[in-house]
């Protein structure tokens, strides 16, 4: 029987302190811009203050109830969706 033969495994040269600072990191880059941010706030304030609209136990039939409040969230849910897809100002 014949023995494979096995290739020697060579080192690799240690980096050092000096080679790790001279790599240098970019910053970290946030999906979205600080307006796409206050923009998502606001639609969240929107859909809260709808559903607060839409609560209460007196007069379930009431126009404030079946049709300001739900058109309220859902324009609050548009708002959100504009912040999500508006495009960074300063996109680098």
């Amino acid at each position: 029987m014949a023995q494979k033969q096995v290739k020697p495994i060579i080192a690799q040269p240690v980096k050092t302190a000096e080679a790790r600072a001279s790599q240098t990191t970019a910053p970290a880059q946030f999906v979205f811009g600080k307006q796409n941010y206050r923009i998502f706030l606001v639609a969240i304030a929107v859909v809260v203050i709808g559903f607060v609209l839409m609560s209460g136990t007196t007069d379930i039939y009431d126009t404030r109830k079946i049709v300001i409040a739900p058109l309220t969230v859902l324009g609050g849910f548009a708002i959100g969706f504009f912040a999500i897809f508006k495009k960074p100002a300063n996109k680098a």
